[in-house]
């Protein structure tokens, strides 16, 4: 199944400001544990929005907030470690953050989102390449976009720097994170 298009002349139609459904999206996370198996694990407290203008998309301006402890990697221990010192520090940063800098169309139907990514206090850019998915009506007269992405980071370059070495060799959790988006923002009204 192809993802449907939107020519320049449909692309009018989706200027706006839009509101990221929760309900519909995921803003989640892929990390090697142990060197041999990948934990995946989400947010699930989040808000964000996005404003678009065809008549000049390099305006796109997006923001997201996502609360830290809303993690959940569907193991109650490992997201306390995670909400804690070693890992997102929410009691002293209770949020990660995304606020886009530049918006760049790389193909018919994909393209580059840069921004600032503020994690534990820091900020760092960041590019993540989106496809998108397509423009529907919903059944309750509602214009809605999908997009995927990802990307991956290095988590040290964010001071996320805990680790335990394996008698094995290697470590517990690797330094590379890949962060994937579906996103689901219907056009406020």
């Amino acid at each position: 199944m192809t993802a449907p298009t939107t020519t320049t002349t449909d692309l009018a139609r989706l200027t706006g400001t839009y509101t990221l459904d929760p309900a519909h999206t995921r803003i989640g996370f892929v990390a090697r544990h142990a060197m041999v198996t990948k934990v995946r694990g989400a947010f699930n407290e989040f808000e964000g929005t996005a404003v678009f203008d065809a008549a000049d998309p390099s305006a796109t301006a997006v923001t997201v907030r996502i609360k830290a402890d809303s993690i959940d990697t569907r193991n109650a221990q490992r997201d306390a470690h995670l909400r804690g010192n070693d890992f997102l520090a929410m009691d002293e940063y209770p949020e990660i953050t995304f606020v886009s800098t530049e918006f760049r169309q790389t193909g018919e139907d994909t393209f580059d989102l840069t921004g600032d990514l503020t994690i534990r206090g820091v900020t760092r850019p960041v590019t993540v390449p989106f496809t998108f998915e397509g423009a529907v009506v919903d059944p309750w007269g509602n214009l809605r976009l999908g997009f995927d992405g990802a990307v991956t980071i290095n988590r040290k370059d964010w001071g996320v720097n805990w680790n335990a070495a394996l008698e094995a060799g290697g470590v517990l959790v690797s330094e590379k994170v890949a962060l994937e988006f579906e996103i689901a923002a219907v056009k406020n009204s």
